[in-house]
């Protein structure tokens, strides 16, 4: 009997052990379940602040401000449109020759949006 007993003691404890590291390994599941909901929610705070900047930095008004302003861009007008037409008897349009460097000292020829070439 006494055999028994000291086994049946040493199953007991072995059982306690087993429950006392199956909720130490709960509690640390928990613990990083709570820190990756944490996260989760910071991430989807940053992804709407960036949803929120992307839509204010490609507004149609600021994209024309910096337009003209930085890069002196114009918008175009009908006067200052060019419409090329191709002969209805030509086959394919060809590129235009290549403009020979200008020499130094000549100025630099400019378009009708006044881009040097």
């Amino acid at each position: 009997m006494n055999r028994i007993n000291i086994f049946l003691l040493i199953l007991v404890m072995g059982c306690a052990l087993s429950v006392v590291n199956a909720t130490n390994q709960q509690r640390q599941f928990f613990i990083q379940l709570q820190r990756a909901q944490s996260q989760e929610r910071q991430l989807q705070q940053d992804y709407s602040q960036l949803q929120y900047q992307q839509s204010a930095l490609s507004k149609t008004s600021r994209i024309e401000q910096i337009a003209t302003d930085s890069l002196k861009m114009q918008s175009a007008t009908t006067g200052r449109t060019q419409y090329l037409t191709l002969d209805p008897g030509a086959v394919k349009a060809e590129d235009a020759p290549i403009p020979t460097a200008a020499p130094a000292s000549a100025p630099a020829a400019t378009n009708k949006r006044g881009a040097t070439r």
